[in-house]
This record gives C-alpha cells, structure tokens and sequence, in this order.
C-alpha cells in the first residue's frame, strides 16, 4: 500500500531527500453542504536536508503527488482559489508537529477534475541528535471560504529522515517545530498563521501562531457564516459576520467570539434578562471537539425598533492535541422569552488558527468539549471534497435580506446591509 521508502540511502551530508508514501485517507466536507465522507489514496513526497546539526533549523516541503480526492461533480474551481495546510509529524530523536503550509495557488478545476493543489512548506528547529524522521499527517483543503480535512485511516510510513550531529547546538529532548510561512492575507485557509497571514485570520487582524515568540493574544479573521435557524415558529436565513480571537491562559486560551453586524430587530419590548445566547465553536486540524462560549443576558429593556446585538461570547479552550488547531464559528442557539432558537451553519471557514501543546483533558480527550460526529465512510468511492460543496457554496454566496425569526412573542428581523460593529 505504501510507496517510497522511509528515507533514501546512499545520500552524501546535507544533501536534501525525497522520498514518497502512499497511505489511506478518509476526507469529510464541511458541514451542511449534503456530500458524504470519501475514502481515498493520498501520495505525499517529503524533501529535507539529510544530515544537519543540532541547533540547525531545517525547511521542508510537502509536494501532493495524488490528493485524496477529486473535485466534486458540481461547480468549476477558479485559478489560486485552493490552499492546502496541514501538519508534518517529527519523531525519533525528537518529536515536533510542524505546521506546514502552501500558498493559495492552483489551475483552473473543472467539476470531476483531480484536485491540484500547491507544494506545502515549513520548518523544524532541531534539538536533539539521532535519527529524526518525517511523516505526513492530517491536512485541510480550503476551497472557496471552505474546508474539507482528511486524515489517514492506517499507519502511515515516514518519508524523510534526517541524521542529526550534536555539533551546533545544546541537545534537548523538547521539540521546537516552526510554524511555515503564511498566506496572502487575503487568505481564508486554515492552519498556522504569524502575525502577517490569514490562515484564520488576516495580517493585522489575523489567527496567530504560538511559534514559541511569547505572543499571548491571537486574532481571528471576520469570516460570513450563513445560518439556518430553527425557531419555534419554522425556518428562517441569516447571515452574520463572526470573528474569534484567544488570549493565552497558561496552557489554555481564553476565547471570545464576536458577531461584527447588529443582525436583529425587535418590534416588540423585551424585558431586561431574557435574551442568552451560546455558540459552539467547532475545533479542527489536530484537535477535535468543540468549546462552547456564552454571552450574558440582556441588561436593559430591548426596546421596540433598536438592534439586538449579541454580545461578545466568552469560553475556555483547553488543547486536547499538539499541532496546528483551527476553530471555526459553529452551532448558535439563543434562549428568548422562554424559548430556543437554534442556528446552523450552512458552511462556515476558519477564524482563528493556534499552535496547541495538548493538555491533560484537553478538547480531544473529550473533557469540557462536546466531540464532533462524523458519519459513516462513503462506500461509492466517487466525489471527492474540496469544499466546495454544492447547496453550502451556494447559499454561502448569497446574502438573506429581510428574514424574520419568531422568538416566542418576540420578532427578530435580520438586516445584513447593517455597518459592522467596530
């Protein structure tokens, strides 16, 4: 099943390697688009120096020979619309997720075509001597403000080893992975972002990575969600501006999620302590899970014909993995006048994107996050997901004017030609 070997032979110092493996791979489309999980082959080639020295620090590429899966049968990609970013395992003398990362560059993708996608980079600082092996992990498809993840579903083999001399550095047992190089802001991929990119957020407002600088808050990029909310009364569309930013608590991080547009209307007075609301925030890339982050209620009487903006909603991210974590707006529900509505991504894009250390009970060991589901693998082998879903892509596109949604006695209509909330 697996193709190359774990690092070539005969290799003269320095010199850089490639190698290729072949592994399973399971891929799940973003959520609400309708398209089921595919079961596929991804071929990976590694590049790195094959000896270097302690205190060095190493660049190593990622080339996609064969992506997991094809472009859906539904819509043309546009040229420089996919970026790929995903994570490197180091292990050996050391171990390290490296953030690896390719730019926002491809050919045209016609509906059915094999997916392209661009030559992921990054960098390893390496810190103790021996045999330090590379082997490709998980990785994120965004395509048109989506993301498809696929991950293996077996063992994979290593594609590179680097032989490392205790010469230049002191030795440490502890890994220092450096974040790859970041995307045009403009981007909306995921995983690592530095205090210039977007992979969730953009340069100046931006996710940021960790990369070992001290850097304690992190910016999410505004991202459009649309959401289907069920009320008590039927079905109504929104959509909302939602940014998520973190400020680092010791191993954790504090979260607070914005909604950048006043969305709701009230004809009604609604008394002071009657509107909750709570989100989930959905976690990607190495973590999985969710964190859920809650708003107070209102303080004041909401008086008819006056904005009901959510407030600022507030959580606690605790990593349940190491490496490169995205989260991502997900399920919102609000509790009014003793009643819930509960609203639904019809697709939604990363915000914030962090360089996570796992900790004990952490999002992925299931402890203060609801994990996320995923459904049983599609056993007709044929579309692969990019991302870009048919119905999500398409509702992602269109802005909803003029929605109401009853909440009990209370109607809320949706404005989204609102100003942003600075």
């Amino acid at each position: 099943m697996f193709a190359g070997a774990a690092a070539l032979l005969g290799v003269t110092a320095g010199q850089a390697q490639a190698a290729e493996v072949a592994y399973a791979t399971k891929c799940v489309p973003p959520a609400g688009v309708g398209l089921p999980e595919v079961n596929g082959t991804t071929k990976v080639e590694i590049t790195a120096p094959a000896t270097a020295k302690v205190g060095d620090t190493v660049d190593v590429v990622w080339k996609f020979t064969q992506a997991a899966s094809k472009n859906p049968d539904i819509i043309d990609l546009p040229a420089d619309s996919v970026q790929p970013s995903g994570t490197l395992k180091a292990a050996g003398a050391q171990t390290a997720a490296i953030a690896m990362r390719g730019p926002r560059e491809n050919p045209a993708i016609p509906k059915g075509g094999a997916m392209v996608l661009s030559d992921m980079k990054g960098t390893l600082k390496l810190t103790a001597a021996g045999q330090v092996t590379l082997t490709p992990d998980a990785y994120v498809v965004n395509a048109m403000s989506t993301d498809t993840r696929c991950a293996p579903t077996e063992p994979v083999q290593p594609a590179a080893t680097i032989t490392v001399s205790a010469g230049g550095g002191s030795s440490s047992s502890s890994p220092s992975a450096s974040p790859s190089p970041s995307p045009d802001p403009s981007d909306s991929a995921s995983p690592s972002q530095s205090t210039s990119p977007s992979a969730s957020g953009s340069p100046s407002s931006s996710a940021s990575e960790t990369g070992g600088s001290g850097q304690t808050d992190f910016t999410g990029k505004v991202v459009d969600v649309p959401y289907t909310c069920q009320s008590p009364i039927g079905e109504q569309k929104a959509t909302s501006p939602i940014q998520i930013d973190a400020k680092k608590n010791g191993g954790s991080y504090d979260l607070t999620v914005q909604f950048k547009k006043s969305v709701m209307n009230s004809p009604i007075d609604i008394p002071a302590d009657k509107v909750k609301p709570r989100m989930q925030v959905v976690l990607g890339g190495a973590d999985t899970g969710s964190v859920t982050v809650e708003g107070p209620t209102n303080t004041e009487v909401i008086k008819q014909g006056t904005p009901i903006e959510i407030p600022d909603l507030k959580g606690a991210y605790k990593p349940g993995a190491t490496g490169v974590s995205t989260l991502s707006p997900g399920v919102l529900t609000i509790e009014a006048m003793g009643t819930t509505t509960t609203c639904t991504p019809d697709s939604t894009s990363v915000s914030l994107t962090l360089d996570t250390t796992e900790q004990a009970s952490g999002a992925s060991g299931g402890s203060g996050s609801s994990s996320s589901s995923g459904g049983s693998p599609s056993t007709g082998g044929g579309l692969a997901e990019t991302g870009a879903g048919d119905h999500g892509t398409l509702k992602a596109l269109g802005l909803v004017a003029g929605t109401a949604v009853l909440l009990g006695a209370a109607v809320f209509t949706f404005m989204p030609g609102r100003i942003r909330r600075r």
